[in-house]
């Protein structure tokens, strides 16, 4: 199996941008610096707010394959509780472990606080590829609103661009069943940023069982989102092309710019610009983009 790439400095970004994660060796660090005990496998549980919820069959069945032939390379790390001892980083791991049948686990016990607990299960996770895309959102989200950062201050922290943060924050603004489709795979992140322009949740809905029935791309989507919120689509075709061409070309790069629909009202004696938000969330991010160009 091919090792996940560890991207160097993500560590690093955010131990800047929460003083209190100083105190918390990273997994790693965990596995040079303590000594792995083996801990019977029915003595350990789950962490219930781990960020990660879904985890591939297929892949975990590979990984217990592994597991038989060559033992566990990388022991786990727990947290002992009254009630056994609790999963800090490597669920995934003690999964595949069950299904080869092993007893016994190697295991470096760490004392954390609940507070330590949820940060150590966020940056391991992250430094994942794999991570599910909503569990990654709700991740930043809970950074966000632990430690009143900004989105562009999370960006750097963690190594992505300020727009694929936003992005991901937006899909958890989706109906609820629709966020549990695109963690299943049934709809990706593109479909679901297509979908955020209906704002009636039973019909965005609809949508996205259509979308999914017919294998609709996300280009496809767009175009019939576009219909539904845009029901005189020809009149406004027909208003956009007798639009000064200057104009329509600031309006397209302030599209890109805000990330939703911005159009340019062109009077005789005064205009306006009007950009679209839908939510309060939504509203955020654009006037944070607003105050950092400024």
């Amino acid at each position: 199996m091919t090792k996940p790439v560890k991207r160097k400095g993500l560590g690093k970004g955010l131990q800047a941008l929460i003083p209190q994660i100083d105190t918390i060796q990273l997994v790693e660090e965990s596995v040079q610096e303590n000594k792995v005990q083996t801990i019977s496998i029915n003595s350990i549980y789950p962490n219930k707010n781990q960020p990660r919820k879904e985890f591939n069959e297929e892949a975990l069945k590979e990984l217990a394959e592994s597991i038989e032939r060559y033992g566990l390379i990388q022991p786990i790390v727990v947290t002992e509780r009254e009630e056994g001892f609790m999963i800090i980083a490597g669920e995934r791991r003690w999964r595949a472990t069950r299904i080869a049948g092993l007893k016994e686990i190697p295991c470096i016990i760490k004392k954390y606080s609940e507070q330590q607990l949820m940060e150590v299960a966020i940056i391991e996770n992250i430094q994942r590829e794999d991570l599910n895309i909503i569990d990654e959102g709700k991740a930043y989200k809970y950074l966000i609103d632990k430690y009143q950062v900004t989105q562009d201050q999370l960006a750097e922290a963690v190594g992505k661009s300020r727009p694929y943060i936003a992005n991901i924050l937006r899909l958890l603004q989706l109906d609820p069943r629709i966020i549990d489709m695109i963690k299943e795979g049934k709809l990706t992140g593109g479909h679901g940023r297509a979908l955020l322009s209906i704002q009636d949740s039973e019909k965005q809905y609809e949508i996205a069982l259509k979308v999914e029935a017919e294998n609709f791309n996300v280009r496809q989507v767009e175009e019939l989102v576009r219909a539904i919120v845009e029901p005189n689509k020809k009149n406004k075709e027909s208003a956009s092309k007798k639009k000064d061409v200057v104009l329509f070309e600031i309006e397209e790069n302030l599209k890109s710019f805000f990330g939703t629909r911005v159009t340019i009202v062109n009077g005789k004696k005064k205009g306006k610009i009007e950009i679209e938000y839908y939510n309060e969330e939504d509203l955020e991010r654009i006037i944070s983009l607003l105050e950092t160009s400024s």
